[in-house]
């Protein structure tokens, strides 16, 4: 029985697979002629079918692009980014797109240790800082195996001193991992969906708004009460908007 439900969950993952390669093949054909719609509904069944990537963020991205469509172009940039954060080409059309916003926000450069620190961790995602870990920890095998059966001393001393290095190497990439991981779940992102939306100082409507934020502008989450968020935008500016009108990365 156990062998019957493996050869259907197989069966199954080769026929998701395939139908996702067909879909991601007829979304290109569609942009290549021009046909950015058509491209967009098949990449977005893509996703649909949980089978999303940083290529097909990407390419749906640059297909919202070519519409003029400004939200959905940054979002889609910016999530195949958390994917990629080290692919030059998705960070130069994220520049492009953000180009077509109408609000620009200087950003309030971070400095100090915390930063820095920041900055390193965020090179790379917590999967990559996880396949260095493994990489790291095969290195250790073989260096201590080396070590084991080598007959100089010399040469035991060496591969004793790389072999520590690489446990070393090990523990730093799954301590980066899992504050990679911490750092995205206490930085949450979002991107402003529609064409004006009002930021105000309470979650409510009474008042006047504080300002107007337009569509395609990131802004940090800082919390979410009821029907609204509080944003804080990369100039330090603070407010709350409807939740509804912004999409989450």
């Amino acid at each position: 029985m156990r062998k019957v439900i493996v050869l259907i969950f197989l069966f199954v993952s080769v026929l998701g697979f395939s139908q996702n390669q067909e879909l991601f093949d007829k979304a290109n054909a569609a942009y290549q002629n021009g046909e950015f719609e058509a491209s967009i509904s098949s990449y977005e069944k893509i996703i649909e079918n949980g089978e999303a990537s940083a290529e097909v963020y990407y390419n749906l991205g640059n297909a919202h692009y070519k519409l003029n469509n400004v939200a959905p172009s940054i979002y889609y940039f910016e999530k195949a980014l958390q994917l990629q954060p080290k692919d030059e080409d998705i960070k130069n059309n994220i520049e492009f797109a953000s180009n077509m916003a109408i609000d620009d926000i200087d950003e309030v450069e971070q400095t100090g240790l915390s930063a820095s620190f920041g900055n390193m961790i965020s090179k790379y995602t917590a999967s990559g800082w996880a396949i260095f870990a493994i990489v790291f920890s095969v290195i250790f095998v073989i260096l201590f195996l080396l070590y084991y059966f080598s007959r100089s001393s010399l040469q035991k001393r060496l591969f004793l001193g790389f072999a520590s290095l690489s446990v070393i190497a090990c523990i730093i990439s799954v301590i980066f991992a899992f504050q990679q991981e911490a750092y995205v779940e206490d930085n949450q992102y979002a991107i402003i969906y529609q064409e004006v939306v009002e930021v105000r100082d309470e979650p409510n409507l009474r008042g006047e708004p504080s300002y107007e934020l337009h569509e395609g502008t990131k802004a940090k989450i800082l919390e979410d009460f009821q029907e609204w968020s509080r944003i804080e935008l990369s100039n330090g500016a603070q407010g709350w908007v409807k939740s509804q009108n912004i999409r989450k990365l």
